[in-house]
């Protein structure tokens, strides 16, 4: 077990490595637990490394065929992936301070040419490197090195031969296998049949339902509207019914859950954590408070000659986190959902007469 006392912030986080079990105190005020969550870190505990720049299966069109939309443009844009020497330096800064690295970017992480050093450096430095994969170009060597050095490994839901072959690749090998779904107009019929018949793969941990957002090749008509009665239908089933996998979501969806259930435990929820929790950085060293700012790089902050920790405490993160804590201030239910997404508003789903989304006007040239 990992301790971590925030003594700018006041309170305590605790995670396992070997499990992925994390918690977290309330504000700590006179020795004593008050409560009240903490709105953020003074470093962050979750870094999303975006270490590949460009995507051999999204050139070839497989994620359009699949019906994602890539929020990365992974079908047209290509970068080179980032150098392990670069990856080495965000390592060991953040070695003692970040729990986990969520590993990622424009492209199957597996396919990196410095792939496992890139795991087995977080590794050895303390860190549970995570991923995310179409899992098309598995082998039985990476599955190997997923069950020794990853906490958990995701599959996208391609819906494609390869997804169930990846899928039942590392659930043979014992490996935490998650399902990332994500829920759009497009999408959202075939969630609901599945859940209903209980209809996808046996074995795996978690399907985690990821919402769509209108970013790169994301289109506009794909986004998720509070009133359609497919998606109370939706988030009614999540709501209500069991399963034999656990249900999981991106902190973007925490205005749904707030809005449409009632029998969730919402110590379970935890809102954006972007700039407050969490960072992403891209493969050319660009700190972000979140990866959906990947084509604006409005928030953006070069670190390639710079710091983590000076990225964390610019005048782009905090004017991010400014969203948290200026939206809806009327609302009962602020600390808790804190206005939803900074970056894409229209996929906040909440109706409240009291939604009042704070809009900065600053702009940012790093």
């Amino acid at each position: 077990m990992i301790k971590k006392v925030d003594k700018k912030n006041k309170f305590v986080s605790v995670f396992n490595p070997n499990t992925g079990f994390y918690m977290r105190s309330g504000v700590i005020e006179n020795g004593k637990d008050t409560g009240k969550d903490p709105f953020m870190t003074s470093f962050p505990e979750l870094l999303d490394i975006g270490v590949m720049g460009h995507c051999v299966h999204g050139a070839s069109g497989l994620c359009i065929k699949s019906g994602v939309q890539c929020y990365q443009n992974g079908l047209k844009t290509k970068y080179p992936n980032m150098s392990f020497e670069n990856f080495k330096r965000i390592v060991d800064e953040c070695k003692g301070k970040t729990f986990q690295f969520a590993l990622g970017g424009r492209g199957d992480v597996d396919q990196h040419e410095n792939f496992e050093k890139i795991l087995r450096y977080c590794r050895e430095n303390g860190i549970v490197p995570n991923f995310t994969s179409s899992g098309l170009g598995f082998t039985d060597e990476i599955v190997a090195l997923c069950k020794e050095l990853c906490g958990a490994v995701a599959i996208s839901w391609y819906r494609q031969e390869h997804t169930y072959k990846a899928i039942q690749m590392l659930l043979d090998a014992g490996v935490k296998t998650n399902i990332h779904y994500v829920l759009g107009n497009n999408s959202i019929d075939e969630a609901i049949e599945r859940l209903r018949n209980n209809d996808f793969p046996k074995g795996v941990n978690a399907i985690i339902f990821l919402l769509h957002k209108p970013v790169g090749l994301g289109q506009e008509n794909n986004v998720l509207n509070f009133d359609d009665e497919k998606v109370k239908e939706f988030f009614h089933i999540i709501d209500t019914c069991q399963f034999d996998f656990k249900i999981g979501f991106d902190s973007c969806t925490v205005p749904a859950l707030i809005n449409m259930t009632s029998n969730i435990n919402e110590d379970s929820f935890d809102t954006c954590e972007g700039g407050r929790w969490s960072a992403y950085i891209t493969s050319d060293m660009k700190m972000l408070p979140c990866s959906f700012d990947n084509q604006d790089m409005r928030w953006a902050y070069d670190i390639s000659n710079d710091t983590v920790q000076n990225a964390w405490d610019s005048k782009q993160f905090e004017d991010f986190r400014d969203h948290f804590r200026n939206s809806c201030s009327g609302c009962n239910r602020q600390c808790e959902c804190r206005g939803g997404c900074p970056i894409r508003r229209q996929i906040v789903l909440c109706n409240k007469e009291e939604k009042n989304l704070y809009e900065s006007t600053q702009r940012f040239c790093d």
